[in-house]
């Protein structure tokens, strides 16, 4: 499909969607914020990041992929270099300099097919084996970090009752999947906010028109940046926002519209940071944990992006720094089981880690020989206990070590390890169909002696 063709088609989709089902598309916007608000309000109040750059360039970013792809792909903080940032209080200059090298890094694996290889030769159990353990790393942190911390009914407007409360609503929006939870969750998590701001500063005094800046990294800064945080947050996007979020793509989206492509994310990726890290603007990448919390929350299309996108890009053309107040104070109850559903939904990717349907198209094949069939089925059940190990491997490794890298290198030593019994098994059946060839060959030589 020509890329005219392509952007008429999901531009079409976009909106058809948009006009269908508008308040789910909204409330799907802002099923990631769970993951943006803390590390991008801890970041911006470290000075690691200029705060109005990062609305201004992570909305043009919502908006383009929202237009390109025509499905919810989100744009994360990348969480590795968020982390060192805020643990080592990291100067813009280094923030920068750590989201330029991956620009950089994943510019060169995109360019050279890189991607496009790992993308064939990594097994499916240890891509969803990355994306079930992000799923439990949201739900485990929404509950430890957020929620567990709070009192019972103190504050009054953010404690566990009131996380309840939405837990119970949750459920609900289940039960009536067309109900917009994350819009009317978000809508009164504002509300509360705003109600604690202090009155004595109040936003709109302190807002003003954004000016950009250049922020150039010096020597020091580009050592620090790319061996304290590039380095770590490599495999983090190579693994969950590149490989795992077009896997999942795949499965949400099977029809339409097409799955975007690894070398596609890839670039996406790199030259959002090549461009926007100048300014000062938060490193940032795709990840398979928004685009499920997304999902979950109503969003079908590109068209609920493009809004979130605009929106951003507003807040941070007149509003900026000021609206750090007002984010400072959404409460962490509402955050907290917005973030829990979302790493529940992306988890249950790995309930379909057991399928083969090759194997079950082998079956259907075979249906008139029963002893085929009782065959295929047993492969069938040994393949899907195989595959369910090798996903819980990376699972563990993934969560043990806090780490994709451990988790990806656990489950990729499970899967060749299991097999080393079928290599010896072709092996000697090369050997034994080697020497029936030799004793032919002998005996067939003698004869013509004769």
């Amino acid at each position: 499909m020509a890329i005219r063709q392509q952007l008429r088609a999901v531009a079409e989709y976009n909106i058809r969607t948009l006009r269908a089902s508008p308040l789910a598309e909204l409330s799907g916007a802002l099923g990631d914020l769970g993951t943006l608000l803390p590390l991008m309000i801890a970041m911006a109040l470290r000075g690691s990041i200029d705060l109005p750059a990062t609305l201004v360039f992570s909305g043009l970013t919502n908006i383009f992929t929202g237009v390109y792809y025509g499905i919810p792909l989100p744009v994360q903080p990348m969480k590795a270099i968020a982390a060192v940032a805020i643990s080592q209080n990291f100067s813009k200059q280094e923030t920068m300099a750590a989201g330029l090298t991956m620009g950089i890094a994943v510019l060169a694996l995109s360019a050279s097919g890189t991607l496009r290889w790992l993308n064939r030769v990594v097994p499916v159990p240890i891509v969803k084996g990355i994306q079930v353990s992000a799923g439990l790393a949201l739900a485990i942190s929404a509950g430890s970090s957020m929620i567990q911390p709070l009192g019972w009914i103190t504050p009054g407007n953010d404690n566990r009752l009131l996380a309840l409360a939405a837990f119970a609503f949750l459920i609900i929006a289940a039960l009536i999947p067309r109900l917009p939870y994350a819009l009317f969750v978000f809508s009164l998590g504002l509300v509360l906010a705003g109600v604690t701001t202090s009155t004595t500063s109040p936003i709109i005094s302190q807002a003003g028109l954004w000016h950009p800046s250049f922020v150039i990294p010096n020597a020091q800064a580009w050592k620090v940046g790319a061996i304290d945080a590039a380095i770590p947050q490599l495999p983090l996007t190579t693994l969950n926002s590149i490989l795992a979020v077009t896997s999942l793509a795949s499965t949400l989206f099977p029809t339409f519209p097409p799955t975007p492509t690894t070398t596609s994310i890839g670039f996406s990726v790199a030259l959002a940071n090549l461009i926007g890290c100048w300014f000062g603007a938060m490193p940032i990448c795709h990840g398979s944990g928004g685009l499920a919390g997304q999902y979950r929350f109503g969003a079908r299309s590109g068209s609920s992006i493009v809004v979130l996108g605009i929106f951003k890009l507003v807040l941070g053309l007149t509003v900026g720094e000021a609206v750090v107040p007002l984010l400072q104070r959404f409460p962490k109850s509402l955050l907290g089981v917005m973030v829990l559903a979302a790493g529940v939904e992306l988890a249950k990717v790995g309930q379909s880690v057991g399928e083969s349907e090759e194997l079950w198209a082998q079956v259907d094949e075979a249906m008139d020989d029963e002893q085929a069939v009782r065959e295929l089925k047993g492969k069938k059940e040994e393949e899907r206990k195989e595959r369910w190990m090798v996903m819980l491997v990376t699972v563990a490794g993934c969560l043990a070590f806090n780490n994709d890298a451990v988790g990806f290198a656990a489950g990729m030593v499970w899967y060749w390890g299991l097999r080393v019994p079928v290599w010896i098994e072709h092996w000697k059946h090369g050997r034994v169909r080697l020497d029936y060839e030799i004793r032919a060959g002998e005996e067939s030589a003698i004869l013509d002696s004769r």
